[in-house]
């Protein structure tokens, strides 16, 4: 089976070249177009889901060997939830070379998070099918990059403290404001501004609107706490 060209396209980006085509074929069917003959990718998900998990899993444990579990799991569930698969996914265009019926297609089915989501989690089951363990892990860190390094940092949760901080001296809490975007859609920097209800405020950017704000809160409870 010989891939088009607009999937060959997407399997550079993914970074992986596919000995069973009809794996990535299949990873991007979604339900809306399955049929008897055209399986969807439901099955793939629930595989890369796992295949995803354990490749996050040992990379939060590499990534600092003296964290207990309290401090392990807010950071892998922030790199596999399925907002961070879709971010990942809109980065590669996954959507542009989705399958999906003609109902998902007039409702703007390529650029919803969930199908996004869901996807990309079937086209890292894909990868382990063809390529085994090794290869998926090579994908996936390489795809979420600056996320794994960055995570640890953003699962301390500055908003949470920053909140704290306020609602402890009986202020309203923290507002965050999006000043800016720039960039391709692929690869957004968000410009955020964090503001506490007596006129103080940081700003900060970051490549995800969260992180943008969790450092723009950070910034703001070091200046507040520094006095």
């Amino acid at each position: 089976m010989k891939l088009a060209r607009e999937l060959e396209a997407f399997c550079d980006r993914l970074g992986h070249r596919f000995g069973d085509p009809e794996l990535i074929t299949r990873a991007l069917t979604h339900a809306s177009l399955s049929s008897a003959t055209r399986p969807d990718n439901q099955r793939l998900e629930f595989l890369g889901d796992r295949v995803l998990g354990l490749v996050m899993a040992e990379a939060v444990l590499a990534q600092d060997a003296d964290a207990k579990e309290g401090q392990l799991a807010p950071r892998f569930n922030a790199l596999v939830r399925k907002e961070t698969c879709a971010e990942v996914a809109r980065e590669i265009d996954l959507g542009a070379v989705l399958r999906l019926g003609k109902s998902e297609m007039t409702t703007g089915g390529r650029r919803k998070m969930a199908l996004l989501g869901d996807a990309m989690e079937a086209v890292i089951a894909a990868v382990y099918l063809d390529g085994g363990f090794a290869a998926a892990q090579a994908v996936v860190l390489r795809l979420w990059g600056e996320r794994v390094g960055a995570v640890a940092e953003d699962a301390r949760d500055a908003k949470t403290a920053l909140q704290e901080w306020a609602q402890a001296r009986g202020m309203a809490p923290p507002a965050y404001v999006e000043l800016s975007r720039e960039g391709p859609d692929h690869a957004p920097v968000f410009r955020v501004a964090a503001r506490l209800a007596d006129g103080r405020s940081a700003e900060a950017e970051g490549r995800v609107k969260r992180q943008a704000e969790q450092a723009a809160a950070r910034a703001l409870l070091d200046r507040v706490e520094r006095g």
